[in-house]
């Protein structure tokens, strides 16, 4: 077995699975403290927050779970993702651990779904004390999405479908390269774990499906945008400035939008996946919003 299969398997077995609507979900809890979520992004899983997590468990209770269709959870062929579902996979995770109240971390798609949390909080099973949302898509407007992922989600089902199966790990990275900062591009070592994931439970060959959430918000928009400007709960944008999808181009917006609200700017040169990029940064500036709120 290869060190990065060594690892996630470990970091796998170290978690639990939870039955939502006869699919699988993986989740895990780290520490004593704080509840507090770490939400991941589109289209990897919970190990993308694994160089954070030492640090920030220490006094935190961390949270994790992977999405239908990623990472360590099921992957079924023929459904319909949608936000409304992730909202609900979360809460269900709460209601498992018997969580009444928690903070949250969220990245990439994950700020969608903590958006529709938000919009439906008379749904919301737990309190939310404070959002953190990171190098997310909060408007679609601004939003400047991937190529591939152009390819994959924007074009009928019958090619998604197709493109998704034929994929090829060099089409990946270098879609990744892209939003990484250009020095703190992937090793090999992450280049293999990403790739590992990505077609655990074959997810390659679903890839286009939940893809598709990406521009399906712009329907969504306008009553996320109201819950945000409506709501009375603390939130924050972290931003990797170099990330060309979400990077200086959101945080624009948000400050147009919510200048009440504060916005934390990593090193110019971090990216998209700022908790892989630069760790000891997410975790002091995490920090640095919730000593702020006190």
């Amino acid at each position: 077995m290869k060190f990065f299969q060594k690892e996630l398997n470990e970091f796998e077995s170290n978690g639990q699975y939870l039955n939502f609507k006869g699919f699988s979900i993986y989740y895990r809890t780290i520490g004593e403290g704080r509840n507090l979520f770490l939400l991941h992004g589109y289209p990897f899983n919970s190990y993308d927050w694994s160089l954070v997590i030492p640090k920030i468990s220490k006094d935190r209770k961390i949270i994790l779970l992977d999405f239908l269709g990623m990472g360590f959870s099921d992957k079924p062929q023929n459904h319909r993702y949608s936000f409304e579902e992730y909202a609900e996979i979360v809460n269900e995770v709460a209601n498992h651990l018997g969580i009444t109240e928690a903070d949250i971390l969220a990245h990439d798609l994950a700020v969608s779904v903590v958006q529709e949390i938000l919009s439906s909080l008379e749904k919301n099973k737990f309190k939310i004390r404070s959002i953190a949302f990171m190098n997310g898509g909060l408007f679609s407007d601004v939003y400047n999405p991937r190529l591939i992922q152009r390819f994959l989600s924007q074009t009928p089902n019958v090619i998604g479908k197709l493109i998704s199966k034929v994929m090829s790990r060099k089409s990946v990275e270098a879609s990744l390269f892209r939003v990484f900062g250009p020095a703190t591009q992937p090793n090999k070592h992450w280049l293999d774990i990403f790739w590992e994931v990505l077609n655990y439970k074959e997810g390659k060959s679903i890839a286009y499906l939940i893809g598709r959430l990406v521009f399906e918000k712009v329907r969504y928009q306008k009553r996320w945008t109201n819950a945000m400007l409506d709501t009375q709960i603390p939130f924050c944008y972290i931003c990797g400035p170099a990330d060309p999808n979400s990077g200086i181009n959101m945080s624009d917006r948000f400050s147009q939008v919510f200048p009440s609200r504060l916005i934390y700017f990593l090193s110019e040169k971090i990216g998209h996946w700022p908790q892989i990029e630069s760790p000891e940064e997410v975790v002091s500036t995490y920090y640095q919003f919730i000593n702020e709120l006190k």
